[in-house]
């Protein structure tokens, strides 16, 4: 087992798996911008290196401080989190190849599934349903035509290296086609450095459902089921969900055979996501995630094994420490991401947290790195806490995630709070019937 991981993040996700270092007699280093000096992964670790100024492109965003940062406090390991470096196969390879381990899935997978045309052309060959659409980039707008009134407007034009809902142009009739196509092209070059566009059939209103695998590249992969992150805003998820509302057992353990046992002839270790949309019964493959999700707890939650432990004993050589038939599903989790927003404008309200207080009692998770006095600054994302609730059922989960909405104290800025007390008021969410469209939908009326 490792002696000591870098973290090379911040926020929630940091502590997280600081957390579980702890409980795996593991030291911790923690690396931050000069903003985030005073952060709760700074306070708790064992050691912190300051690797640059706020801008992310120059502190968590810049492989050579981070590696400098592992060198000088001699880590075995680095852990990535979510967002930032964590699928960089570059930034996986220079890990390895400076003589530490990257505690994710091997450089060649993350390329591998990172590319999204690449990707869709992998899930095909290994017998995943795809979403009808063009077998790679699209080069000009005659080319795009044509195809759309193949598979029949609407589509989506997507960016190849995009994600976060960025590089994203829904196009409903031939007139908007060129110029849809060249937003989402600038949109993808300033987003990713890439220009490369590729056409889908675009699903009216479909679910997203994706399923959570882990590997241990020594041939085991096993499915821990589905989570539902139908409640979303411009493709950013806001809500998740275990299990979903729409799938039942026999679908469950159909598609999460599927997945894992197509992963299995990858030989995938570490954790990954398969995303899908999923309408009239039908999934159709979106892509992959070859890392931790924001997400996971919900999973968590649901099985009872733990998701970032698991991942960190993988990357240190071990098999996985269960096989399929020792996955139990019990009970629902819902999972609400808290942001530091205005809950009915969504612009980010950075500032001072003048009093914390997170909810309590038995089923009750708050993944967050807040406490009074801390200023969330303005220069990252804009997710300051996670509320997850697990209970017997699906009703149940929602009362007690209601009152523990209630009970969430989060003074001196606005936050979203507000914002899910309302979603979980309606009869659509209660009940389970709504689709990836309908949060848009709602916030377009409850905003006014």
């Amino acid at each position: 087992m490792f002696q000591k991981v870098l973290i090379a993040n911040r926020g929630e996700v940091a502590l997280r798996i600081l957390r579980a270092c702890r409980e795996m007699g593991i030291a911790t280093v923690a690396v931050h911008s000069t903003a985030d000096a005073s952060a709760m992964h700074v306070r708790l670790a064992d050691e912190s290196v300051c690797i640059g100024p706020p801008k992310a492109s120059e502190s968590y965003l810049n492989p050579v401080a981070i590696l400098a940062a592992a060198e000088i406090t001699g880590a075995d390991a680095i852990h990535p989190g979510y967002g930032f470096l964590s699928e960089n196969a570059d930034f996986a390879q220079m890990v390895e190849e400076h003589g530490f381990t990257f505690i994710g899935p091997s450089p060649e997978h993350i390329r591998l599934m990172g590319d999204k045309i690449v990707a869709k052309a992998t899930a095909k060959e290994l017998g995943i349903p795809t979403v009808p659409g063009s077998d790679g980039p699209v080069s000009n707008e005659a080319q795009a035509i044509e195809l759309a009134h193949a598979i029949g407007f609407p589509v989506l034009i997507k960016a190849v290296a995009g994600g976060g809902g960025r590089g994203m142009t829904v196009v409903r009739a031939p007139e908007q086609l060129a110029e849809s196509m060249r937003m989402a092209r600038t949109e993808a070059q300033a987003g990713f450095g890439d220009d490369r566009v590729y056409v889908e059939k675009f699903l009216e209103r479909p679910r997203h459902i994706e399923i959570q695998i882990v590997g241990d590249g020594k041939g085991n992969v096993v499915h821990l089921g589905e989570r539902d992150c139908s409640l979303q805003r411009r493709h950013q998820k806001l809500v998740e969900e275990a299990p979903s509302p729409v799938i039942d057992a026999a679908t469950r353990e159909r598609m999460g055979s599927l997945v894992a046992n197509a992963l299995k002839k990858l030989g995938y270790r570490s954790l990954g996501t398969v995303e899908f949309l999923y309408e009239d019964g039908q999934f159709y493959f979106i892509e992959m995630n070859t890392r931790l999700q924001v997400e996971h707890p919900v999973t968590e939650l649901v099985t009872g094994i733990d998701l970032v432990r698991e991942q960190i004993a993988i990357a240190a050589g071990n098999r996985l420490s269960f096989a399929q038939k020792d996955v139990r599903f019990q009970g629902h989790a819902i999972e609400v991401r808290i942001n530091a927003e205005d809950p009915r404008t969504l612009m980010p309200s950075p500032g001072k947290v003048t009093t914390y207080h997170a909810p309590g009692g038995p089923g009750v998770r708050m993944d967050s790195a807040l406490y009074a006095g801390y200023t969330v600054p303005p220069f990252y994302d804009s997710l300051i806490a996670k509320l997850i609730v697990h209970d017997v059922d699906r009703a149940a989960c929602i009362r007690r995630l209601e009152r523990c909405l209630d009970e969430v104290v989060i003074d001196g800025i606005p936050s979203s709070v507000p914002l899910h007390q309302a979603i979980f008021a309606t009869d659509d969410v209660r009940s389970g019937e709504f689709d990836t469209g309908w949060l848009g939908r709602f916030l377009a009326g409850w905003s006014t």
